[in-house]
């Protein structure tokens, strides 16, 4: 024995015993200022923190009818109460851990006087922790302390003031609470191992039942795993699992909770934890179906944009209940997958589905051919493709939709005005000097009248038409449209759909694509990337008569006790006239019947009144299709995806390949519109596309 070390912890623990035999727990009484002041600091303003603070619990993201999608957490607690714990389990954990937990006051006095003489004859260090310490020490390493590591290696240091601290609010705690709740609340904070805590999530992951259900073999096994969860974990040490499980059961036969002839039976069972390893759901959206992993990270950001923490999502405990439509959400993943299915190589199919509204646009659908996840070789990406700008290549020429509204707006062309059609033609860029490029367009095809009308032009789509139209009305002004309209986030971007980087000197990257196509025709033709659920929403723009409102994906938010949690959102905007956005509806609803995807309409037996605009890049890396029917607005996107970009191909399946002109959006896009759409709208009546406004359709200026 050491003596110059041993005897101040001796007298030290001394000290504490007869402090709490006599039932002042006042450091003072010690003797010693500086042990005094750091036991004083500290007690009272944890032990309001303990009552204060609310054990991490996990969040349930449900679709719209309630049913959970997805489930987002830090720590795997499933609360429960005293009734709701077996008996066997209690007397498990009391038998092995702390036999006079029912007679103490919070500190076992003489497990304290016992571990002190050990520790300070030079043995092992003992713990002499009742329960109610216990309960103490993981509530603060777990709950009040879990995001500062510093303070959590405070919480387990072997350190005289903190084993003092630690003692007093135990006694704090014994003189307040009763026996049953520190004992439930300790099953109920305490780890298990991994990410499991508490005996509700760990009767769940190792046993699939309930804590109410334990039997003696089960309890007993979880009983022991509190001391050691890494080492008695029945997974990766089934030896010395059945050696602590046993070892526990031997304790309750000793404490008389169990006969002999039941322990002998309870120490002979199999382990009988879950087969194929502990059933522990997934802590983030990547554990959500494969329809609704990209809505629920959407609603995940949506959520900490309007003001939520990360932390607050995981540990708060909330009900999320989206706008999540799981009939519209099945159907339109299954109507990707049908035409390009989730592990071809290089091409990715969006689909988004918004319900327009004056008051509100709901998000019903975000899918996509690719499921949300971290394994590419399954065709699983960590990218929201659908939520952001994920398709880097464009839309096309549905952008078109932009400049048009635009025209409209200004009076420089109303639907039944002729514009110039004549086909190569070349154009000086916005702000041009000697030294800039002209931009030559040519129409994609031959045959197109001129001049055309913008009504024949939106479903025939000529490439020169509207790039003059676009001269004609403004950069400022088509750029401003687009925004107004729904591509807020989209155009915050870069143009290579990341956020601007103010130090490149590219303006490329530096530059938000709002202030970047400035002085670039090229955006009617929609080659910059673009958000294929914000395409979705522009068209809900318009069907809600030119009000914008923001892409929502919630319907409520309630907190663990079933209250309901405000959710700030961005307000609604009138952002055209209603006749403008009616007229420019009226003017798209060609395209179905006799424009860009008239021929895959016809091919999927399509009958219901619609509007829609395609589009198509230049070398057919991205196609798109952009439209609504009755209340469901929706963009449907066909673009190249991996490392090595090329032309899409149309076919079964859909393709990268060198196929002369490759795919359209009619070719490629709107087919899986027409396949979902049908099986979403059956039989009911179609809701007509509004007349158009006189005062838009001809020029006013």
């Amino acid at each position: 024995m050491r003596p110059s070390r041993a005897l101040p912890r001796f007298l030290a623990f001394c000290a504490v015993a007869g402090v709490l035999v006599a039932g002042v727990v006042a450091p003072v009484a010690l003797g010693a200022g500086v042990l005094s002041n750091q036991v004083a600091d500290a007690v009272d303003g944890i032990s309001a923190t303990l009552a204060n603070s609310e054990q991490p619990l996990v969040t349930t993201v449900t679709d719209r009818d309630g049913t959970p999608i997805a489930t987002l957490f830090d720590q795997y607690r499933l609360p429960v109460t005293a009734d709701e714990i077996a008996p066997a389990m209690k007397a498990a954990i009391v038998s092995i851990e702390d036999r006079r937990f029912y007679d103490e006051g919070g500190v076992d006095v003489k497990g304290m006087v016992r571990a002190a003489l050990h520790d300070s004859s030079g043995g092992s260090t003992q713990g002499g922790s009742t329960i109610t310490q216990q309960y103490v020490k993981n509530y603060l390493i777990n709950v009040v302390d879990r995001n500062d590591r510093a303070a959590q290696l405070a919480d387990q240091a072997d350190t005289i003031a903190r084993k003092l601290r630690e003692a007093k609010i135990a006694v704090q705690l014994g003189q307040t609470v009763s026996k049953e709740d520190i004992l439930t609340g300790y099953l109920d904070v305490v780890e298990f191992t991994g990410n499991v805590y508490g005996v509700g999530a760990a009767a769940h992951a190792y046993f699939g039942t309930t804590p109410d259900k334990l039997t003696v073999p089960q309890a007993a096994l979880l009983a022991g795993m509190v001391n050691n969860p890494n080492l008695y974990n029945p997974y990766t040490h089934p030896d010395q699992a059945r050696q602590r499980r046993n070892l526990v059961i031997d304790a309750m036969v000793s404490t008389k909770t169990l006969t002999p002839a039941d322990g002998a039976a309870a120490k002979a069972a199999p382990l009988g934890v879950l087969p194929d390893g502990p059933d522990i759901p997934s802590s983030t959206c990547f554990g959500a179906a494969p329809d609704a992993g990209f809505f629920c990270q959407y609603a995940e950001s949506y959520l900490i944009q309007a003001g939520f923490t990360a932390d607050q999502l995981e540990t708060g405990g909330y009900t999320i209940r989206t706008t999540l439509d799981p009939a519209v959400s099945r159907i339109a993943k299954n109507a990707v997958d049908a035409n390009v299915p989730t592990t071809q190589d290089g091409v990715a199919n969006t689909f988004a589905v918004v319900r327009p509204g004056q008051a509100g646009h709901e998000v019903l659908a975000m899918v996509a051919n690719r499921d949300y996840g971290t394994d590419p070789a399954r065709g699983e990406t960590s990218t929201n493709i659908v939520a952001g700008a994920g398709n880097v290549f464009g839309a096309g020429s549905s952008f078109k939709i932009f400049t048009s509204a635009a025209a409209l707006e200004s009076g420089k062309a109303g639907l039944d005005t002729p514009l110039p059609n004549q086909a190569g033609q070349c154009f000086t860029q916005p702000g041009a000097n000697r030294y800039t490029q002209p931009y030559c367009v040519q129409n994609d095809g031959v045959g197109y009248p001129d001049p055309i009308s913008l009504r024949d032009g939106l479903a025939t789509s000529p490439n020169v038409a509207f790039v003059n139209l676009e001269q004609q009305v403004g950069m400022p002004a088509v750029l401003d449209m687009a925004r107004r309209l729904g591509l807020r986030n989209t155009l915050a971007t870069n143009d290579a759909g990341a956020k601007p980087d103010p130090s490149s000197s590219n303006p490329q990257y530096s530059l938000p694509q709002s202030q970047y196509f400035q002085d670039k025709l090229s955006f009617t033709l929609g080659n910059s990337p673009v958000s294929p659920l914000e395409m979705a929403n522009v068209s809900a723009t318009l069907m809600s008569g030119g009000t914008w409102c923001p892409p929502n994906p919630v319907l409520s938010v309630t907190d663990r006790y079933g209250h309901d949690v405000p959710v700030r959102q961005q307000a609604c905007e009138q952002v055209v006239p209603p006749g403008l956005a009616d007229s420019l509806l009226n003017g798209l609803s060609q395209d179905t019947v006799s424009g860009t995807s008239a021929a895959a309409a016809a091919a999927a037996g399509w009958h219901h009144a619609d509007f829609g605009k395609t589009g198509t890049t230049q070398q057919s890396e991205s196609v798109a299709f952009v439209g609504g029917v009755d209340d469901y607005a929706v963009s449907s996107m066909v673009f190249a995806d991996g490392p090595h970009p090329a032309e899409i191909c149309p076919g079964t399946p859909v393709h990268l390949g060198s196929c002369g002109h490759g795919a359209f959006g009619g070719t490629v896009a709107a087919p899986p519109y027409f396949h979902a759409m049908s099986q979403i709208l059956g039989n009911r009546p179609d809701i007509p596309i509004p007349p158009a406004d006189p005062a838009y359709l001809q020029a006013r200026s």
